[in-house]
């Protein structure tokens, strides 16, 4: 489930389209954002679907598991980021 988060986390940062159908000129950060901000939630459904799954049963969550779960699903969402603010422009600079 890791890296199927890690996987969601970067969708975002990758090409200029608006959830994969709508194209773009260049995306705002705020699109992206709000992408993060669906596709965590969307994650968090494939969690719940798993735990129904394997479990039965969902546990009830207090703020303190939405607050750890979006902090780690933005440390995974570190690697798009770079690659879209830092190494993009470095490899368009060299060339």
């Amino acid at each position: 489930m890791i890296g199927l988060f890690l996987l969601i986390a970067n969708l975002p940062w990758m090409g200029n389209r608006v959830f994969f159908v709508v194209p773009m000129q260049s995306k705002p950060i705020w699109v992206r954002l709000i992408e993060l901000v669906v596709y965590y939630l969307l994650s968090l459904l494939i969690g719940i679907a798993f735990e129904i799954r394997y479990s039965g049963d969902v546990y009830t969550q207090q703020w303190e598991f939405i607050v750890t779960t979006l902090s780690l699903f933005l440390v995974l969402a570190v690697p798009g980021v770079v690659y879209r603010y830092q190494w993009l422009p470095m490899q368009k600079k060299f060339n």
